[in-house]
């Protein structure tokens, strides 16, 4: 397909991150590996690496490595998530040096303020995009240098936050918030919203659940199965009693949490491990049996319809958002 340019018409964040399409495959943890992130590369659009899924330093180097040799120059970057308060011995400056070494030039932040690490990650001219729930964030990341942000509304898969605004709501809040480029993600999953995002300021727009179906995840494919046969009704919010709040699959661990929740809603975190341990999520992927792990899923199921490489998932979005923009075109006034 010949390449239409006006897909991206705002050029501030392809500009900025050195993407031909203004797409962000968002960090997904345990997931976002070399062969799923080069082959975002290789597509034209930003993917990061999760650093948090390679805990070990020569684990997260060996994998950082690969996706060069895999990306052919493109570019591509590491997800650095801080837990939201320092704890002893948390890794995370030790983890930015290994990026600094390694030649990343794009990280993607979200946890805590990362304004400390700032400096360093200024220095080595690498590129910050900084991940928050609500538009108030963004302000406050604005504020400290970040190069872009990326907000995630109440539709988003994995955390949306407790404030739980809509996308819709804060892509064009944003606009009229924000001086650098932002990014809109919660729900994004066919073409048409890119255009809308683009329409209302937005540089581009950042997809999770769309993207957990493509061949180069490395999932077993009855979850991706699952996702297939899920509709944009099949997801539950839980551990809201914590202040975390996690849109995730509906399944027996969500059913479980949700009921705890309601008879103690003073539940710790220590309480609730046994159920939301990511480490239970990792074996669903590895097995394939979704009934049990928080596995992070948003409203874009309703666009999760089969299994395919990510190269043809992000060429339909792209003709998709055309067919957008040409409808665009044909209306003169309102």
């Amino acid at each position: 397909m010949t390449h239409n340019p006006t897909i991206a018409r705002n050029k501030a964040f392809t500009s900025i991150f050195d993407v031909r399409l203004p797409i962000v495959a968002g960090g997904l943890m345990w997931l976002s590996n070399a062969e799923y992130v080069a082959a975002a590369a290789n597509a034209g659009i930003l993917g990061f690496i999760t650093a948090a899924s390679f805990p070990d330093d020569t684990k997260l180097r060996a994998e950082i490595r690969k996706c060069k040799s895999l990306a052919n120059g493109k570019t591509f970057g590491v997800n650095v998530s801080m837990l939201p308060k320092l704890v002893p011995n948390e890794k995370t400056k030790d983890i930015f040096q290994l990026i600094i070494e390694e030649g990343i030039k794009v990280v993607e932040t979200s946890g805590r303020n990362p304004e400390e690490y700032l400096p360093m990650l200024k220095a080595a001219d690498i590129k910050v995009l900084h991940k928050v729930p609500a538009v108030k964030y963004a302000i406050k990341a604005q504020s400290i240098g970040v190069d872009a942000v990326a907000i995630v509304g109440a539709e988003c898969g994995g955390h949306p936050g407790m404030d739980m605004i809509g996308s819709f709501v804060n892509a064009a809040m944003a606009f009229e918030k924000l001086k650098i480029p932002y990014l809109i993600g919660g729900g994004v999953g066919h073409g048409s919203q890119i255009t809308a995002a683009l329409a209302m300021g937005a540089s581009g727009v950042i997809i999770g659940t769309r993207f957990l179906v493509a061949k180069e995840i490395w999932a077993h494919d009855a979850f991706k199965q699952k996702l297939i046969s899920s509709s944009e009704t099949d997801t539950a919010l839980i551990m809201s009693s914590i202040r975390n709040t996690v849109r995730a699959l509906k399944n027996k661990t969500t059913n479980q949490v949700q009921t705890l929740e309601r008879e103690n809603p003073n539940l710790s975190v220590q309480e609730l491990l046994p159920f939301i341990s990511g480490n239970i999520g990792r074996k669903a992927y590895e097995s394939g049996d979704t009934s049990y792990g928080v596995l992070s899923a948003g409203h874009s199921l309703a666009f999760t319809n089969k299994i395919e490489p990510l190269a043809a998932i992000v060429s339909k979005l792209e003709q998709e958002a055309n067919s957008a923009l040409n409808r665009l075109s044909t209306i003169t006034a309102l």
